[in-house]
């Protein structure tokens, strides 16, 4: 059993105290085989009116927050205690008639798929398709895990990561001409890349566990991170993040799943005032191993000024 625990703190700020709307927050991670959570807590200040949970499509938990009156801050403070177990390395198996690309779904997946394989960008010139099959085995079958570990480390060693504050996720095809892109930008462009091969592939949203002794390796901390999904026979959803060249969920957490980014926003929402009167938006997210410790393994406190 490996113990992770995750703390992730969004701060709002104001110029005046303004009205705030309902905020949709995916926050609770998803239970699986492979993490189960063992402790959740998510602490609003102000107090919100109430809080609902419900189910996307995607069977992500959605927490909808409503408040009354004003304030001038507002604070969304999330605690996380999960079992975390490593699966799928670079060699997972597959059924024997997917072992090798190009495969065909089978037609009890398709309809399911269908949507998941579908481009959803559009690419004109085709320079995505053109990028992605420079990777495949000319005249001859290519081995299909080969062939995704070698796109995952392509994306890592030939694209800069670089963290933007603009809001949403760049089009594949400017990452690509850019050479450059967040951890979304990446995973969107890896999609892209993968459906132009007529495989199934999802977003993921989520967190990015970076262990103490390998703080170098990795990009993508100190904030909610993102990767992709690919559908394969046999071994099912497997992780693949492009932004660290990561194959299987290793140190990977999931939150949510979708057929698009936008479709997985950590958190969004809306407030009334002036267009000038947001000052502020911080995030913090940190992670640690959780190593001999038993009972309550995280210390919970509700959020106030003073948190961090």
């Amino acid at each position: 059993m490996t113990l992770l625990s995750v703390r992730h703190i969004t701060r709002y700020t104001y110029k005046a105290p303004v009205r705030l709307g309902d905020h949709r927050l995916m926050c609770r991670p998803r239970d699986s085989f492979d993490q189960r959570l063992i402790e959740f807590r998510l602490d609003i200040l102000p107090q919100p009116k109430n809080v609902r949970w419900l189910h996307d499509t995607f069977g992500n938990c959605i927490a909808v927050a409503s408040f009354t009156g004003e304030a001038d801050q507002l604070v969304f403070d999330t605690k996380i205690v999960l079992d975390h177990e490593p699966t799928h390395g670079p060699e997972f198996l597959l059924e024997s008639y997917a072992r090798t690309y190009p495969f065909a779904y089978g037609a009890e997946d398709m309809p399911d798929l269908s949507r998941l394989i579908e481009r959803q960008y559009l690419d004109p010139d085709h320079l995505i398709d053109a990028w992605v099959r420079r990777f495949l085995r000319q005249g001859r079958p290519t081995e299909t895990g080969e062939l995704l570990l070698t796109l995952t480390t392509a994306i890592k060693e030939s694209f800069v990561y670089k963290s933007r504050p603009e809001r949403g996720t760049q089009d594949p095809k400017l990452t690509l001409l850019t050479g450059r892109g967040s951890c979304r930008d990446l995973a969107t462009f890896m999609m892209e890349a993968v459906r132009a091969l007529g495989l199934a592939a999802r977003f993921v949203s989520g967190y990015l566990h970076i262990p103490n002794e390998a703080t170098d390796d990795f990009q993508g901390g100190g904030n909610t991170h993102a990767w992709c999904q690919v559908y394969l026979p046999g071994a099912g959803w497997v992780e693949f993040d492009p932004t660290n060249g990561i194959v299987g969920n290793r140190n990977l957490i999931r939150v949510a799943v979708a057929r698009d980014p936008r479709q997985a926003l950590p958190l969004s929402g809306t407030f009334e005032g002036a267009a000038t009167d947001a000052l502020d938006m911080t995030v913090s997210v940190e992670t640690r191993e959780i190593k001999g410790e038993k009972e309550n393994p995280i210390t919970v406190r509700p959020p106030g000024r003073d948190m961090e």
